[in-house]
């Protein structure tokens, strides 16, 4: 009975945030749920193990939060994500459309701007570039979200996106984890999905297929949108409109430097200035027992973030008329998005309490081909099953990360490689039709699944499917580079 009550409790889940329903009141009913089939404590689960996981969770992950809620606001007020895309796209041109929205998307992002900061910005000028060049509009979600969604936020290493840090306390690894994979895995996804771009459009054209019916009345973002959003993303796009944006840009040159800035610092701190620090006083007991290993990413990461957004503060002071209001936007958009994935941890955390859970981690660590393919397959299927990549992996490492730690210590694998595999496995099967990221993206376009989704598909799926199938080979070949 222990196991059909993960089940029922997993499918529940599923359908409830499909549905749109808070994960703050759908993660703790299911998590209750399959304690009551097993015949457990239920108070006990929802105030103590529940709770407990949910709040490490927030202990652990509310600076790098509410640091990148605020730089990505603050990049937008100030102007500078309009003025990096605009600069990016008019040096390309309009014969090079599709690629100029992709390196745009992939630009901003990997510098640590939120995904959802950057589609409000990113969909209004990919619709004049489009509406220039007279390619189809519905292929505009497609190049969005290969350059938004796919290697900058899995593979490229150094990103400072959440998802490339969730593995690293588990790992002992920073956002460079096994680099050389990485950009490996980045170069195959982007070109595949610019493969695909420049095929349908080519096929557009010889079908004299154009822009298409461009009147539609402006977003509106609800609150079962907004839902399904904050389940998968680190911005509550509800905070977007609050605050006060430039009349006026910066320079390209400006715009860019706080990027910039978070990769440099992000980059110096993980690779040289805390490698060189003693640390040893974190093995005290009121540090918490811990080492450096543990730490080092996240410090380095909220280091960045930090830098970063004083960096945007200091260049366009004159250009954030109401500072005090981007601010708090910036602030209140991070806590939503942790909440609710606090809260799937929480539910994680419980679900791995129970008895039954013994027998899914034996079937998952006794999957054919060693544990290299039993941590992907997990990772795609949690990150499938629960549309999230963020929370479907951190279910997944709560429950299982020490064991693939110790796997991995005993059999000689580079826990780098083990951060890498992670990361781009939970970053396939997420992006499924009821995704948050795809239904925002979708929504601002003004595009329905049936015109836009299979191109989707091909670039952030596909893609990333085939990008994960050459970094498994070379990892189990040659090891972490």
């Amino acid at each position: 009975m222990g196991l059909v009550g993960i089940l029922l409790s997993l499918s529940l889940l599923m359908w409830l945030s499909y549905r749109g329903w808070t994960i703050l009141l759908v993660a703790p009913a299911a998590a209750l749920l399959a304690a009551a089939i097993s015949g457990e404590p239920l108070l006990a689960h929802w105030t103590l193990t529940f709770m407990r996981g949910a709040s490490e969770f927030l202990a652990q992950w509310f600076p790098m939060f509410l640091l990148g809620g605020l730089f990505g606001k603050l990049m937008d007020d100030s102007g500078s994500i309009t003025s990096i895309a605009r600069f990016l796209t008019e040096q390309l041109g309009t014969r090079r459309t599709m690629l100029s929205v992709v390196l745009a998307s992939a630009v901003v992002t990997y510098g640590g701007v939120s995904v959802f900061v950057a589609f409000f910005v990113l969909v209004p000028m990919a619709k004049e570039m489009f509406r220039a060049a007279n390619i189809p509009r519905r292929l505009m979600p497609a190049a969005i979200g290969l350059g938004a969604f796919t290697f900058t936020m899995s593979a490229l290493p150094g990103s400072p996106s959440i998802n490339n840090a969730i593995p690293m306390p588990y790992f002992g690894t920073t956002t460079y984890a096994a680099p050389g994979l990485g950009i490996i895995a980045s170069v195959v996804i982007a070109a595949f999905g610019l493969w695909w771009l420049s095929r349908a459009e080519a096929i557009a054209r010889q079908a004299e297929e154009g822009y298409g019916d461009v009147s539609q009345d402006p977003p509106i973002i609800d609150e079962k949108l907004r839902e399904h959003a904050t389940a998968v993303g680190d911005f509550d796009p509800a905070e977007f409109n609050h605050g006060e944006r430039s009349t006026f840009e910066p320079s390209f040159a400006m715009a860019i430097l706080p990027l910039a800035v978070v990769i440099v610092v992000n980059f110096l701190m993980s690779q040289v200035i805390l490698p060189a620090i003693d640390f040893s006083y974190l093995a005290k007991a009121e540090w918490g027992q811990t080492h450096i290993g543990a730490v080092a990413g996240v410090w380095s990461v909220v280091t960045a973030l930090a830098t970063g957004s004083l960096t945007v503060i200091l260049v366009n002071v004159q250009r954030l008329p109401s500072l005090r209001e981007t601010l708090d936007a910036g602030a209140n958009s991070s806590v939503l998005p942790m909440l609710t994935i606090a809260s799937l941890v929480g539910f994680g955390v419980v679900i791995a309490s129970l008895p039954a859970f013994g027998l899914v981690r034996d079937a998952v660590l006794s999957i054919q081909g060693g544990p290299l393919i039993s941590l992907t397959i997990a990772m795609n299927a949690l990150a499938g099953l629960t549309g999230t990549a963020s929370g479907g992996m951190a279910i997944a490492l709560n429950a299982l990360g020490d064991t693939y730690l110790k796997i991995a210590e005993e059999q000689g694998i580079n826990p780098g490689l083990m951060h890498r595999l992670t990361t781009i496995s939970a970053g396939t099967l997420d992006a499924l039709p009821h995704n948050g990221t795809v239904l925002l993206l979708l929504h601002i376009s003004g595009l329905s699944h049936r015109e836009s989704y299979l191109d989707m598909v091909m670039t952030v799926i596909v893609s990333c499917v085939i990008g994960l199938f050459v970094v498994l080979v070379l990892g189990s070949v040659f090891g972490s580079f």
